[in-house]
């Protein structure tokens, strides 16, 4: 069966369609993935053997300039007419969306040819491209087992599949917490400055010395907060790249992270107490960590009621408390089988 797969623009969007397009592929199943200039590089390196790839042009829409949003719906459109006409002579028996403004050409098209389409929403609020997008799918995928925004009118079936991870985190799924007081920060690719201004200070001043930090930050600010942790004598790991995730989030024992949606799937999947600080203005990471911390494995809290003085008291009682950071980290565990079911829901 030839299957395409469109994703988005960010790695969020592309690393979880290009491990459904290899678990499709070894299916014995054809897979054409479609992209844009933004994420080319990822796919051609990550595409399983044998996948052809198609370019699309795209950008985002939520540009500030008026202009800007005129010219990236335009490219949009473009796509979608190109792609329309591509499946004359080429049409997919299925196609299967990860969302964002790069995805919404191939829902367009096989909404046209009467493809069977599948959209999936890694986020625990649907976002502007799959809201529009749902008008012509009839099954939406979902990471979290509830997603808020859904157009009222929406006749989609909805399946709660999970997101997809790489291998590394499903192979150390439910490991044991190291009982080592060791707290991971991590702001994501950039770091986050928040975290930066909060968490050292609020270390310093907590009760309990042992705590051993390993945190994640801006390449210009690895200095700064390597010396801020020396002078206050705390062993730490100032580093501006993890290189083994899976491997950072298996040795803490608590994590203080953004609110990303693949953040909050790896946390679930190998089991980890955290605390998370969503991106204020993104209204997608506050309902992803408001979905974690439902769960009881740890804390969602907004940016601006996250201060030294919380964050000390709260990590002078979770450490003090090894037993709650077990319980903890057991409730949030959640049995990551995202590539096989949507697999399986594609092909049925």
């Amino acid at each position: 069966m030839k299957i395409l797969i469109a994703t988005g623009g960010t790695g969020g969007h592309v690393y979880p369609a290009l491990a459904v397009a290899t678990e499709l592929a070894s299916r014995g199943h054809k897979i054409i993935i479609s992209c844009d200039g933004r994420v080319d590089k990822m796919v051609r390196d990550g595409m399983p053997a044998g996948a052809k790839k198609i370019h699309i042009w795209a950008s985002g829409v939520g540009a500030k300039s008026r202009l800007n949003q005129v010219w990236a719906l335009f490219k949009i459109a473009v796509s979608a007419a190109a792609l329309t006409l591509r499946f004359v002579v080429s049409r997919p028996a299925r196609v299967v969306a990860f969302g964002g403004y790069a995805s919404v050409p191939a829902v367009f098209a096989a909404h046209v040819w009467h493809i069977p389409t599948f959209l999936h929403e890694q986020n625990a609020a649907i976002g502007r491209a799959n809201k529009f997008t749902m008008r012509w799918v009839k099954t939406l995928m979902t990471s979290f087992p509830t997603v808020d925004g859904m157009p009222k009118k929406s006749s989609a079936k909805i399946i709660y599949t999970g997101l997809p991870v790489r291998h590394d985190f499903i192979e150390r799924a439910g490991e044991k917490l190291p009982g080592k007081s060791h707290l991971l920060v991590t702001g994501g690719s950039l770091g986050a400055q928040i975290l930066d201004d909060v968490v050292p200070g609020a270390v310093a001043a907590m009760k309990n010395k042992k705590i051993f930090v390993t945190h994640q930050t801006r390449p210009e600010n690895v200095e700064k907060l390597q010396m801020f942790y020396a002078r206050h004598k705390i062993h730490a790991n100032v580093l501006s790249f993890v290189h083994d995730m899976a491997g950072a989030i298996v040795d803490a024992d608590l994590v203080i992270s953004r609110g990303g949606a693949s953040t909050v799937i790896e946390l679930e999947t190998i089991g980890r107490p955290a605390i998370i600080v969503p991106l204020g203005i993104n209204p997608d990471q506050a309902a992803n960590a408001a979905s974690y911390a439902r769960r009881g494995g740890g804390f969602a809290i907004e940016q601006s009621k996250f201060t030294p003085k919380w964050l000390t008291a709260t990590l002078d009682e979770l450490f003090d408390n090894p037993s709650r950071l077990e319980k903890m980290a057991k409730k949030s565990l959640v049995e990551n089988t995202a590539v096989e079911l949507i697999a399986d829901t594609v092909e049925k």
